[in-house]
């Protein structure tokens, strides 16, 4: 018996079925097609549902699924049959609200796309290895929005510390050339 609640895979696919953001911690889907047969599977039984408010939660098979829809996507979250549905559906609503966050509302597929490294981001700061690590979106859109500050940025976008570090390197530049 896990004492550590354990995910299987994150998924993300739009409206018509297709992988847009996708992460698996098991080896329950040893190959690329069995991986692609899994979401065929859960986005063909969900997508009649009306899961657009409240996340939904499912089984299938020796699974428990839970799912939540937004514009043009699907987001699901995967557990084995044992596994805390209070749990899941945290980790669905955390990685829901931090690409919400971190896209500034605008949470469609063409905008995912476009900002497709700040959403693996946010799954690589939720769970790790199949452990949930966070689920408080703030925390995780703050670690993505840190992680992904760049030089190039406006200062008004950076923290103190990134802004002195900037401002101290774009000095030394001007003196050097």
């Amino acid at each position: 018996m896990e004492l550590c609640p354990l995910i299987k895979n994150i998924l993300l696919l739009d409206s018509e079925g297709k992988r847009v953001a996708v992460k698996y911690y098991s080896d329950d889907w040893p190959t690329n097609s069995a991986k692609e047969a899994f979401e065929k599977t859960v986005f063909t039984k969900t997508q009649k549902t009306s899961a657009r408010n409240e996340a939904e939660i499912t089984m299938f098979g020796d699974y428990v699924v839970v799912y939540k829809f937004v514009q043009d996507l699907h987001f699901f979250v995967t557990g084995g049959e044992n596994e805390n549905e209070i749990i899941l559906a945290s980790v669905l609503q955390g990685f829901f609200d931090a690409v919400g966050f971190i896209l500034r509302g605008t949470v469609d597929k063409r905008e995912v796309l476009e900002n497709l490294d700040l959403v693996f981001l946010c799954l690589d700061e939720i769970v790790d290895g199949g452990i949930v690590l966070e689920t408080d979106a703030n925390v995780i859109a703050g670690k993505v929005a840190s992680h992904s500050m760049d030089d190039g940025a406006p200062l008004s976008e950076q923290t103190i510390t990134q802004a002195l570090a900037t401002a101290r390197e774009r000095l030394a530049r001007s003196l050097l050339t």
